[in-house]
Formats: C-alpha cells, structure tokens, sequence
C-alpha cells in the first residue's frame, strides 16, 4: 500500500468533514454565534460529526507512522484510513442535509473508491491477519517510537508481566484491593510521580513515557495497574498549576512518593459531567472550611490518604464560577480491614463515611460514595484561589484524558494478545481457527483499530509537551475508550464460550473497557459540549 494513497485519502475526506463542520456550525449559529440551545437541538448529529473528528485525526496520525514502517504497517494505516473514508461518505450520502451538506458532495471520494475497496477487501484484510499471526514481537504492529521510550516501554512491560499479571485475575474476580508490597514496588518504579517534575521529586520525562508506562501497567491490570496513575496526575495537574511554592514543596514529592495516596472526589450523585452543578459545600470558619455533601465515584477513597476535593464556596446560583480547590486529609484504610467501607471522624466533631459501590469490573481500588459532615479542612490546604477550583479541576483533567486514552490501548493491546494466541491454538471442524478467513479479517481489523487510538495518543502526548492538545486529548480519549469495547467484545467473540467464562483473561478486559466510556468524561458530555461546541464555534468564528 503506498503512503501516498493514504496521505491523499486522509486529505480528501478532511476537507469533507470540514464541510460537515461549518454547515452544522450554520445550522446552530444565532447572530454569528453558536447556541448552546440549537446545538441541543442537534445532539446526533454533534454527536456523529465529533466521532468522524476523531477518526480524522486518528487517520492523520497514521501517515507519518506509515510512512516509517513496513508493509504490515502500511497496510493496517490504509485498512484503517478506508474505512475512515467510506463512513465520511456513507454519512454525507445519506444524511448529508441534516450536517448542511449537499449528499451529493459525497461524490469527491469517487476517485477513492477503487483504493477503498482494495484496501478493506477480504484478500487484504486476510492477508494482515495471517502476517499478524506470524509476528513474534510487537503483536499488533510497530509502536513507532525512538531507542529511549522504548527501554522505558521495556521496564513498565516486563513489570506488568512480572508483578502485576499474576495477580490481576485474584483481584478482579474477588473484588480485592490492590496488595500493599505491589503499591510499595510501584512507588519505587517512580509510577506515582510520572507526571510530576523532578524538582517535585517526581520521575516525569515527557507525557509519551507517561502514556506508555499507562498501556503497559494497564495490560496487566486496568484497575491495579494503569489506573494508578490517574489520580496522581489529575491531583498533580492541579497543584502545578494553581498551588502555592510551599503547597508544591509540601505536597507533589509526598504525591510522588506515594507516601500521600490520592482520590478525586468531584463527581456528585447530581452532578456528574456537569461538574458545574456541584453542590457539596465549604463552609468558611476560623481557620479554614467545613465540607458537606456526598461525593460518589471517589475510587481509591478508603485507602487514600487525601482527596483532591472540588466544593462550592459561592452561591447556589453561582455555577462554576463558584467553586473552590480543596485537599482533604483522612487516614488510610486499606487491606486487612473493611476495604468497602470507612469511617473517619474529627475531634473536633467533623466527620467522613465512604461506602464502596459494586461494579462490574475496574476492580483493585474500589470506587466508594463518600459523605462530609461538618468535614474540617484547614485553610492552607486551599488549592488556587477560592473561585477558581472549576478551572483548575479541567486542566487536570485534560491530563486524566490523554492517560485514560491510555489505559484503552492497554486493554486493547492485552484483549488482542488474547485472541491472537487463542486463534493459533483453538481448532474448530478440524482445522486451527486462525486458518478461516474471518478470523484474520476481524485480526486485522482489530489490529488497525487499536494502532489508530495508540498513534494518536502519542502524536497527543507529543503536543501536549509543547503546551498543546487539551482538545486532541478529547478527542483521543473519545475515540479509544468506545473501540475498546469493541475490541474486547471482538476478542471474548473468538474464545466462542470460552470468551464468557471467568477461566481466560479476556471476559475481564470487556468488563474493565465498559468504564472507560464513563468516567474522566462521559463520551456523550464529551462529544456534544467539548469537542463539538468547539470545533464549532470554531467554525463560526473563522
């Protein structure tokens, strides 16, 4: 396949969703400007338009990745970039009028079809598969990185086959805490502060190391592995860029060190994406504040020693303008007492109650209801200025994005080792099943699809480093964290009976990548109020 093909059908159908883009822009814009209220009127079509964006920039991605590969590679950046380009011209042809287009501009990818058809043909596809089968290293294809990430990429692999692997499948199916000697030699791998500075005490050397220290650990476990991260970096994130000196001094090199282990509790019963609407309470007094409210979501809760905690400090009515930065200290409960449930309370009165909540999978932290009552919190564990908590909560969470984006291609990556090795081994009507047609075809689908969300995050992560990206990371996490529930679901699909059994791996990685949709920003609020609204008020604008 040549690159030069790719690169040409990445370029036609862009200039597609361009269109797509100012003519929907149109159909929301009320004197010049976007509605919020037409664009509610729209969702749908929001909706699709942000899902062809992140398909787009997936595409993109994969030029220059291509472009250094080999035949493999090639072919699974142009299986991909095909299928890109027929579902930008399946959605102008047939719903071409509800985005402002005429359905006839579908025919400028007329000059792609014969390459469309080609690469996404059964013979290519089967072709892919079977060279996948026969690859001993890389499984799903080149990573594309330098000599320095990948021994870094090494360290955290061998880690995750070594320590965290082994005990993945005790954890999940018995709902269980992460080990404490695992946290222990995860501090020392430096995993707690690998986004923040080393000034901090912290291992960061770039937001890549971060994303692939993220799939490797999350190959071995998304809830005791890559997910340990998460709250480290969304809390950091925010004490970078709001706290004090001394709140850095103080805080970051305990955060690093995991002397201080960390939760997030912002979500609220009523107010989860819409982070605006919290209602939880700091109550200013002498001294400092007093918290109320219930928290939900808040994983990690019981063994933290600290939540970053966002509360309204203005007005009922003030929305997010209104909302303060907090971090809240608690003692530690861990393994070896009730790790679903804890209750903590102050002398001077104050207390805190947390309450794990079942889930079907994302198991080794446990995510817990939490309840403050009168809860004291001293004045300088105010983070950034009172009012200004929203802000600071988003801008960790553009960093929370790139890593759960992460954690998708991790599980993916576990997922599609799975059915690669079951494929060779399992034999149905006498023949081995990776020798029908289907098989390699779904192979090579599942291998283009997991290398578009892997080459995005880390062109993402590469942007991110120069003080850029914040969308890009929507738009990635977007993208990976619905394709691994397809793959997943792809790969239990192979293992036949098998695959819903709790005897092989890949029934734990469907259930971990249902979550990956949700949390960090559930893809709906992502899609309509991030990426759409943007892109085009953007639109509007230019």
């Amino acid at each position: 396949m040549s690159t030069e093909n790719i690169e040409r059908a990445v370029e036609t159908a862009s200039a597609l969703v361009d269109e797509m883009c100012r003519g929907l822009a149109g159909r929301c814009a009320e004197d010049g400007r976007l509605s919020r209220a037409l664009l509610d009127e729209v969702q749908p079509e929001a909706f699709t338009l942000a899902r062809l964006l992140a398909e787009r920039s997936a595409a993109a991605s994969l030029v220059p990745w291509a472009q250094a590969q080999g035949e493999l590679e090639r072919g699974l950046a142009a299986l991909y970039v095909a299928s890109f380009v027929r579902n930008v011209g399946q959605v102008i042809a047939w719903e071409g009028s509800a985005f402002g287009v005429d359905p006839e501009r579908a025919s400028a990818l007329a000059g792609l079809r014969g390459w469309v058809e080609e690469a996404t043909s059964t013979a290519v596809r089967v072709g892919l598969g079977r060279r996948l089968l026969e690859r001993s290293h890389e499984p799903s294809g080149a990573l594309g990185i330098g000599d320095d990430h990948r021994e870094m990429q090494r360290l955290f692999a061998r880690f995750a086959d070594e320590r965290i692997a082994p005990v993945a499948e005790e954890i999940h199916r018995h709902d269980r805490l992460i080990p404490e000697p695992l946290l222990q030699e995860l501090a020392e791998l430096g995993v707690f502060g690998i986004s923040i500075p080393e000034e901090y005490g912290g291992s960061f050397i770039d937001h890549l190391t971060m994303c692939l220290a993220t799939e490797e650990l999350s190959r071995g476990s998304l809830g005791a592995g890559g997910s340990v991260i998460t709250r480290p970096e969304i809390c950091a994130k925010a004490i970078l860029k709001g706290g004090t000196d001394d709140q850095k001094r103080k805080w970051l090199p305990r955060i690093a060190s995991a002397e201080t282990l960390v939760s997030v509790a912002v979500t609220e019963p009523n107010a989860g994406s819409d982070v605006a609407a919290v209602r939880v309470t700091a109550e200013r007094i002498e001294g400092g504040w007093l918290i109320d409210g219930e928290k939900t979501w808040c994983t990690f809760a019981g063994r933290a020693d600290a939540f970053i905690l966002l509360a309204r400090t203005g007005t009922p009515d003030s929305g997010h303008r209104g909302l303060t930065l907090f971090l809240a200290e608690k003692p530690a409960f861990g393994a070896g007492e009730d790790e679903h449930s804890f209750v903590h309370r102050q002398e001077g009165g104050g207390s805190i109650e947390g309450h794990a909540i079942p889930t079907i999978g994302y198991r080794g932290m446990h995510s817990y209801t939490v309840t403050f009552d009168r809860y004291f919190v001293p004045e300088e564990n105010r983070i950034g200025e009172e009012g200004k908590g929203f802000i600071l909560q988003m801008q960790g969470f553009a960093g929370g994005r790139i890593q759960t984006a992460a954690r998708a291609v991790g599980v993916m990556e576990a997922a599609f080792r799975k059915a690669l090795s079951y494929a060779g081994e399992r034999q149905v009507f006498g023949r081995s099943l990776a020798d029908f047609s289907m098989t390699s075809a779904k192979l090579a689908d599942m291998a283009a699809t997991l290398q578009a969300s892997r080459q995005l995050g880390y062109h993402v992560a590469r942007q991110m480093d120069e003080g850029e990206g914040d969308m890009e990371a929507s738009l990635v996490k977007l993208l990976s964290c619905k394709d691994a529930e397809w793959l997943t679901r792809e790969a239990m699909q192979l293992h036949g009976g098998m695959g819903y059994s709790e005897e092989y791996a890949v029934s734990r990685y469907w259930q971990d990548a249902r979550v990956l949709s949700i949390f960090e920003g559930a893809e709906e609020v992502l899609a309509l109020y991030v990426v759409a609204r943007q892109v085009l008020a953007g639109a509007l604008s230019s």
